[in-house]
This record gives C-alpha cells, sequence and structure tokens, in this order.
C-alpha cells in the first residue's frame, strides 16, 4: 500500500499513532480518549469518533456528545447482524484525528481486515492520525504471564511491534483499590457481574500485579527509545538517566565479593546490577573457571543479570560492554597476575581505567580475610613440614642445580680448585634446604659431591680420589653441608612454630574477645568456626535422644552421625558430644581445641536457660492473665453476690440464713482465689514462722458444728504463715461441715514433719490425690507443704496436711 497520499492539495505523510495504554478494563482508557479528542476539536482540530465502545457507562457517554461520530458499517455473519469500523466511510471523511476504540479487536469473518489494527495502519498509512485505547494484557509478549496471573487466557492479542511503534503512549494508571471501588460502584459491569470480577479478574492481587507489568514495559519502551536516541546522535557517552553497576568476573575468589559490593550499591542507588564474564576469542577452547558458576548463581539470587561477551582483549570488551549497556559505574577486583606477566602483556585494571572516559571505574581491595586455618604444629626430631610443591620443586631444582653448576665450573677447575667449587656448592645446598626442607638438601649435598669428584678430582672424570686432600676436602663439605641443612631446617622448625603460635594466640583473642563482648556463642557459630580453624573435612555436636542420636549443630561434608564414625570425639556433658572427622589431630591440636570445647558447654548451657527463660516467660503471661482475670472476675461478682446478700435477710428462716451461708462461701472463695493468684505472681508475702497447729485449727473450727478436735497438746511447731493456715484449715472444715458426717482433725509426726489430717466422715470417698481443693492445694504449698487427698477408713475422704518442723 502507498505509504504517501494526497491532502488538501499536498503530499501527506503517514498518519501518527497515539495508544491510550491500561492495566485492566475499566481504567478510563476510552474516557480519557474522548477527553482529549474535545479537548482538540476545542483548539480547530478535525476530529471523528470512528469507533468507541461506551458498555453503558455514563461517564464515556457524556465525553461523546460533542464529537461528531461516524457511522458504523453493518456486517451479516451467520445470520446475526453486527458492526464494524468503516474504514472506507474514514478514508472518505479524511479527518485530522480518528478516535478507534480497542486496538486489539478481531474483526468479524469475512470483512475487509482480520484485526482491527489492520485497519487501524490503512488509515495511518493514508495520512489520517489516529489514537486508540489498549489493555497490557492483548500484547503477544505478555499474554503467557497474564494468564499466569489471572488465570484468564486471551484470545485477542496484538503484536508488540505495532504499540512500539506508535508515535506516543500514554499510561491511564489507575490504583488496585480506586478499580475495586469503581467495580463495586456499578461504574464498570452491570451488577449481576460485579461480585464474580471482584473475586477472580479484579482481586488486588491480580490489578496490582497488571500494574506492575504495564509500567515494566513502558519503561522498557522508553529505555529502548532512549538508546535509538543516543545511536542516531552518535551519543556514546553513558547518561546517568538510571545507575548501572557492572561486575567485572573471571571466576577469581574475590568475585563473590564484588557482587555482593555491587548489589549493595545497586540497592541504594535503586539502579540495575550486571555481572560480566570475558571470554578470549584467541581461537583456542577456554574452559569455564570453577568458580563462576557459583558466582553466577549469586548474582541471579541477589537479582543481577549475568553477560558473557568475546573479545580478544579483556579492557576493551569491557568498557565497548558498559558503553553500550550505559553502564554508570565499573567495579574490578584486585589483578591476579604476577609482576612478571604484567610487564609482558600489560595491566588490565591500567587499560580499562584509560579506555572508561566518563565511566566510573572502582577497584575494590581485597575483603578482609575471616578466619584462617591454623597451621599443623611441626612434628619433633622430624624434618620441617615444607609443602608438597615446594618440596617436588627442591628435588627438580636442587640435584640438578649443584651438577649444573659443577659442569659450569669445570672450565675454572685449574685457578679455581676443589675447595672453591665446594664452597660454591654450599651455596646451592642452602637454597635447596630453605625451599624445600632437609631431605632435597641432602639429595643436593650428595649431587654435588659426586659432580665436584668426577669434574675436579684426579683422575678425572671418573669417580676415584686419588688424593687424601680431596677426600678429605670432599667430607668436610659432606659435614658442613649437613650442618647447614640441619640449621636451616630448625629454622624452618621455629619460623612455623612462631606461625603456629601467632594463629594459636589469634584463635584465642577472638574466641575469647567474642566471648566477653556477646556472651556465649551459638553452638552452630562454634562448630563451622572449629571446622575452619582446624581444616577439618566435618564437625559436629551431637545429642542422645533416646537410643538415637541427633545432630544439634553440623558444619561440612558427610558429617558423622555416630560417635563411632568420627576420628576424633569429646564429651560436652548432658548426653551430648562432639564429634570430628579429618586429619587426625595431633597433641598442640587438642590443647587448642580445650577452649572451643568450653565455648560449646557454655553455649549448650545458654541455649538451655534461653528455654526455660522463654517457657517462664510464657507462664508469667499466662498468670499475669490468669490473675487479671480472677480479678476482674471477682469485681464483677461482688456486685450481684452483694445484692443476693440484701435479698436473703429479707427472706424468712431458714432459707433466708441457707442462701446467706451460701453466698458467704462464695465470697470466701472468691477471696482465696484471688490471694491465690496473688501467691503465684509474687505479689502476696509468705511469712513463714514457727506456729502452733492447735491454735490454728481452733480459730478455723469456730462457728463450725460436727468438727472433732483431737490434737495432742505436746503437738511441735510447725513453719506456717499463721493467717495462710488458718485459711486453708478454715477451707477444708467449711468443706467437711456441710457434708452429712462428722469430721475429725488429727496430727502426728513424720520424719521432722507434722501430719495434720482433716477426715470428713460420710458421702463418697475421694479415689484421686489430685482431685483436692485446689486453693488450699496453692496455700499449703506456698508455706513448702504438701496436700494429700485419701480414702478415710470406713469411708470418707481424709485431707492430709504435711508441714515442716519448726527446728527441724
Amino acid at each position: 500500500m502507498d505509504l504517501e497520499a494526497e491532502r488538501g492539495g499536498g503530499t501527506a505523510v503517514a498518519g501518527k499513532l497515539r495508544v491510550f495504554l491500561g492495566a485492566a478494563p475499566g481504567v478510563g482508557k476510552t474516557y480519557a480518549m474522548l477527553r482529549e479528542g474535545r479537548r482538540l476539536r476545542t483548539e480547530g482540530l478535525d476530529v471523528v469518533v470512528g469507533l468507541v465502545e461506551t458498555y453503558g457507562r455514563h461517564g464515556t457517554e457524556n465525553q461523546l456528545r460533542d464529537l461528531p461520530v461516524l457511522p458504523r458499517q453493518p456486517v451479516s455473519y451467520r445470520g446475526v447482524e453486527l458492526t464494524e469500523l468503516d474504514v472506507d466511510a474514514l478514508l472518505a471523511r479524511r479527518p485530522a484525528l480518528a478516535l478507534v476504540d480497542e486496538l486489539a479487536h478481531t474483526n468479524v469473518p469475512g470483512g475487509r481486515n482480520e484485526k482491527r489494527w489492520q485497519d487501524v495502519r490503512e488509515l495511518l498509512d493514508a495520512g489520517i492520525d489516529v489514537a486508540t485505547t489498549l489493555n497490557i494484557q492483548h500484547l503477544e509478549s505478555l499474554n503467557d504471564v497474564v494468564e499466569q496471573i489471572t488465570g484468564v487466557a486471551q484470545r485477542e492479542t496484538i503484536p508488540d511491534d505495532v504499540v512500539r511503534a506508535a508515535d506516543r503512549i500514554e499510561l491511564v494508571d489507575l490504583s488496585p483499590q480506586a478499580l475495586r471501588t469503581r467495580m463495586a460502584q456499578g461504574e464498570i459491569y452491570a451488577p449481576d457481574r460485579i461480585d464474580v470480577a471482584l473475586d477472580h479478574y479484579f482481586r488486588a492481587g491480580n490489578l496490582g500485579a497488571l500494574r506492575e507489568l504495564a509500567l515494566l514495559w513502558l519503561a522498557d519502551r522508553v529505555e529502548e527509545e532512549l538508546a535509538d536516541y543516543r545511536a542516531r546522535h552518535g551519543i556514546r557517552a553513558p547518561w546517568e538517566t538510571k545507575e548501572r553497576i557492572m561486575v567485572a568476573l573471571n571466576g577469581a575468589p574475590q568475585g563473590e565479593h564484588l557482587i555482593r559490593r555491587g548489589a549493595r550499591t545497586a540497592a541504594r542507588v535503586h539502579g540495575d546490577l550486571l555481572g560480566v564474564h570475558v571470554r578470549l576469542d584467541d581461537g583456542t577452547v577456554e574452559r569455564e573457571p570453577p568458580g563462576l558458576a557459583p558466582q553466577r548463581e549469586l548474582l541471579r539470587e541477589l537479582r543481577g543479570t549475568y553477560v558473557e561477551v568475546s573479545g580478544s582483549d579483556v579492557a576493551r570488551a569491557l568498557v565497548d560492554f558498559a558503553r553500550t549497556e550505559s553502564a554508570t559505574q565499573l567495579l574490578l577486583g584486585p589483578t591476579s597476575r604476577s609482576r612478571l606477566r604484567e610487564l609482558v602483556s600489560g595491566s588490565v585494571i591500567n587499560r580499562v581505567i584509560r579506555l572508561a572516559g566518563p565511566i566510573d571505574v572502582r577497584v575494590l581491595p581485597p575483603p578482609e580475610p575471616g578466619l584462617l586455618t591454623v597451621p599443623p604444629a611441626p612434628r619433633r626430631r622430624r624434618p620441617a613440614l615444607v609443602p608438597v610443591r615446594r618440596r617436588r620443586l627442591a628435588w627438580l631444582l636442587g640435584p640438578a642445580g649443584a651438577i649444573a653448576l659443577v659442569w659450569a665450573l669445570s672450565p675454572l677447575r685449574d685457578s679455581l680448585g676443589l675447595p672453591g667449587v665446594l664452597l660454591c656448592l654450599l651455596l646451592v645446598v642452602a637454597g635447596t634446604a630453605r625451599l624445600g626442607g632437609l631431605l632435597p638438601a641432602a639429595g643436593s649435598t650428595a649431587a654435588g659431591a659426586l659432580a665436584a669428584d668426577y669434574f675436579f678430582t684426579t683422575p678425572w672424570h671418573s669417580l676415584t680420589v686419588e688424593q687424601g686432600a680431596d677426600v678429605a676436602a670432599l667430607l668436610v663439605f659432606l659435614a658442613v653441608a649437613g650442618v647447614i641443612s640441619h640449621l636451616i631446617d630448625g629454622l624452618t622448625r621455629r619460623s612455623q612454630q612462631a606461625d603456629r603460635a601467632r594463629a594459636e594466640a589469634a584463635v584465642l583473642t577472638r574466641l575469647a574477645g567474642e566471648t566477653v563482648e556477646s556472651g556465649a556463642r551459638v553452638s552452630s557459630d562454634l562448630v563451622a568456626e572449629l571446622r575452619q580453624v582446624f581444616g577439618l573435612d566435618a564437625a559436629a555436636v551431637l545429642v542422645r535422644t533416646g537410643a538415637l542420636w541427633q545432630p544439634a549443630a553440623s558444619a561440612g561434608a558427610e558429617v558423622p552421625l555416630l560417635p563411632d564414625e568420627a576420628s576424633f570425639s569429646v564429651g560436652l556433658g548432658d548426653e551430648a558430644v562432639l564429634v570430628l572427622r579429618g586429619t587426625p589431630l595431633t597433641e598442640e591440636d587438642t590443647r587448642l581445641l580445650g577452649p572451643y570445647v568450653t565455648q560449646l558447654k557454655l553455649a549448650r548451657e545458654r541455649e538451655r536457660l534461653v528455654a526455660q527463660a522463654s517457657a517462664a516467660e510464657v507462664l508469667a503471661h499466662a498468670d499475669a492473665l490468669h490473675t487479671a482475670l480472677l480479678e476482674a472476675v471477682g469485681e464483677d461478682l461482688r456486685t450481684p453476690l452483694a445484692a443476693v446478700r440484701r435479698e436473703a435477710e429479707r427472706m424468712p428462716d431458714p432459707d433466708g440464713r441457707r442462701i446467706g451461708a451460701e453466698v458467704e462461701r462464695m465470697e470466701r472463695l472468691i477471696a482465696n482465689l484471688l490471694d491465690l493468684s496473688r501467691l503465684r505472681a509474687g505479689v502476696m508475702p509468705v511469712v513463714l514462722r514457727p506456729t502452733a497447729v492447735a491454735e490454728v485449727v481452733r480459730v478455723a473450727a469456730e462457728g463450725l458444728t460436727g468438727v472433732r478436735i483431737e490434737l495432742e497438746s505436746e503437738l511441735p511447731r510447725v513453719l506456717a504463715d499463721p493467717g495462710l493456715l488458718e485459711r486453708a484449715f478454715a477451707d477444708l472444715l467449711a468443706l467437711g461441715a456441710a457434708g452429712a458426717g462428722p469430721v475429725v482433725v488429727d496430727a502426728g509426726q513424720v520424719a521432722g514433719r507434722v501430719d495434720v489430717r482433716v477426715t470428713v466422715h460420710g458421702g463418697e470417698a475421694v479415689g484421686r490425690e489430685e482431685t483436692g481443693p485446689a486453693v488450699v492445694r496453692g496455700f499449703v504449698e506456698a508455706m513448702n507443704g504438701e496436700l494429700a487427698v485419701e480414702e478415710a477408713p470406713g469411708g470418707g475422704t481424709a485431707y492430709v496436711i504435711s508441714l515442716v518442723r519448726a527446728g527441724a
């Protein structure tokens, strides 16, 4: 189709498309489009409504009142009369601006075009500007995401490129709550559809997700337009419209430190995080560094983006990518290249700084070292411990170097002589001893002596020695070389012992410092630290639960699940044991392990106390609620009880007296319950002093009938609070007096205690001790006593109060 059309006697270019984008139906897209059309019409622009769906919404219909509306084109489909946009009429009318609703609409089959956006494209090609509406769920790229959010599949979709090509996109935004309010008020759907819509598609979570989706899509389009603008105008310098933190990754251990620093910086400035790895395209197959995979995973967890680029120059590739992505900061780690390699091939960091231009380049120092593994202690009466790599290198260079040195000095045989070459060989032996230890030095000594014999003694080039002076020189060389090697080995041992001592001191200082600062450590932290300090494969604290061992704290792989599976174990008390797996511990290691064992015991004790304190806090809270409830109930009951008492006084005897007695009993029960709650809360003091039981019982029995007191006059005093003891006996005697049988009070001495028995004869015997009066039990236990409930001989119930004898 021709993109140009004659208009008003001139040549017109393609029209401009303006899209009113919404996150969901009902946000006001059509309303905003019509309002903008009315505004432009008042300014003299020829505006025509090509097609608008009002759905009976009064606000939208009101916006149509001043706008000319083009009649729709009738379309017959399967015997049904439908209407669609009349493209031919619009092309003939040729307005300056056509308002066409629902860009993603699918036309009736058999019409001019399959989709309405194709109709709009014809209008644009004819030079007619078009304003249209669209919901975010109709975009092809977001269709599946919207279905996951809402559970509703959208059948009508539109290619993203059609919308992205629009000259102007305006987001018609409305908060989820405001949209739900409009829905509830009947401004969007008919009343019979409101409840279903609010419970399904128009849930607040769905609307919030759709709104965020629309904002993100629009932000991406703005970013694309900005990138196109910069490309068209040749702008290479980054525009700091949004912070983008770029981290250079090469798989080195400090990469995780760089990623975390970059993530924190990006979070502070609300920017993006990019991780970039450069692969060299020099034709060789480069294996991925082993540390790159975990760094990629960490970047994903911190919501960053990982990218790989190729280039022959690492610095150039990093800077070019940073400019392409408009990165504002580039984070680099310390170089891992040797000085020699930097001299040969140059420094990547220096080249990045020179090429970066306006991009901020930050070279971060390596992270502070955490806990270091304590080096192994030198073994007694054995050569000093030397790393395997150094020992192998010493075996390779030492003997070969000695032989090469003697061969190189052989032309100077006449002037240098055997003593001179042996003196030179001592330097080789000393260097070998310093590099690889005692055994490689011995090998260098032997190789040097044989080479000196071969090249510097007569007969030449043989291993025989004719002159005694040469034999003596060789023997002296062997002795001096042995002494030098032994001294250097001793110095190495002393250095290793000093390193070990410094490491132990650092570990103990840190352990003690953290303990003083924060108290007992957590078991899991201690176990992890212990494993790292001693370089173990695994460490754990096992706790016995019945016949099984359960790990309470662990660190490492293949943690021992039984003490027998561990290479070392030590008891922590209280059915707990520390188990270790890895290199066997030496005597020095076990000495350093002692403080960790002590800390683990303290940590377990602290955890136990914390658990007890937590349980006690829960009980205290429950007691406080219990006390508050009792006090509230007591206050609420006093008023009706007083009213009942007044009514009972007006009633004739014996009903009045009986009701009054029950009221007094109820008031006494309420008072006892309140006092018991105060006792448990520690508010009511308990004063224990020597008390005569007989006197207390007689006072408690005053006014009660059917009570027989059989207490001996020589009964010893008990340690009790007289007031509480009297109330306890009063409750028990009142309980017994209310029954049908007599009540007998007697006492006896049992092993430093006095047992006072209140026997209620008659009635059903109590068979369980737990059914004793709770209030009496609380009073007795507050005085360090005990209450037992037993079956009385001959029937009935016996309440036994056992108290500590005074002076016992």
